[in-house]
């Protein structure tokens, strides 16, 4: 099983032995891979709708794991009872329906030793629901694919450290490690926001573009100190 870029991230952040649920399954590529590559020892491939979960079954009949995986039903956490797996995987949704599926699950949630969440958009969100849930981000992974950037990271139970804004923003492991990916989506991110200010220069007089200005401004601000970590030395 070959995965794309960020699935193959996403299942990078499992630990080897672990019991996976995989909620929003889709075509149950990342359970397929875990028990191929005998990463997981045990996997329930979940999914809200049927068409996902019966295109996953007819894959993982397909990869020879029939009997090896089980697929579910399930909105979230839903079907699955505490206890049954030590790790959740929720990727490739919005930051909103991630943080539901937590809320909702917290039952579940109690039992995991982590979760592993990629969220499409919102991701300062989650890393701050989790944070305020006494819960702490122990790793994060960054990949670019398709000139997207998807954000990932692997969450247990526990205190966490005080996050300034833009590790908030921008991920506090990923800004500690240095991560060369997000480092381009900052500078990216940095060269759109000072296009944008220049082109507000234009229309000073207007009210609007002056509280527009002082937007980017003020988030030029916070990706030129997220890109701070960047110009430490490595030893320092």
């Amino acid at each position: 099983m070959e995965l794309s870029k960020r699935l193959y991230a996403v299942a990078g952040l499992v630990t080897e032995g672990a019991s996976v649920a995989d909620i929003g399954t889709d075509h149950g590529y990342i359970p397929i891979y875990l028990m191929q590559n005998q990463i997981a020892s045990k996997a329930i491939a979940m999914d809200i709708n049927g068409g996902p979960l019966e295109r996953a079954r007819m894959h993982i009949v397909g990869y020879g794991l029939k009997g090896k995986i089980e697929t579910r039903l399930s909105d979230g956490l839903e079907a699955l009872v505490p206890g049954e797996v030590d790790t959740m995987i929720a990727a490739g949704m919005g930051g909103g329906l991630i943080i539901r599926i937590l809320e909702e699950g917290q039952e579940v949630v109690k039992s995991l030793r982590a979760c592993i969440l990629q969220p499409q958009s919102e991701v300062w969100k989650v890393r701050k629901y989790v944070l305020d849930h006494h819960m702490d981000i122990i790793d994060e992974d960054m990949v670019e694919e398709d000139g997207k950037f998807y954000p990932m990271m692997r969450v247990i139970h526990g205190e966490s450290p005080r996050y300034a804004e833009c590790e908030y923003i921008f991920g506090k492991r990923l800004l500690e490690k240095r991560n060369p990916v997000l480092e381009r989506f900052l500078h990216r991110e940095l060269d759109i926001r000072e296009g944008i200010f220049k082109e507000l220069n234009h229309h000073v007089g207007s009210e609007s573009a002056r509280f527009r200005m002082e937007e980017v401004r003020r988030e030029i601000m916070i990706i030129s100190r997220a890109l701070g970590y960047y110009c430490i030395h490595p030893d320092a």
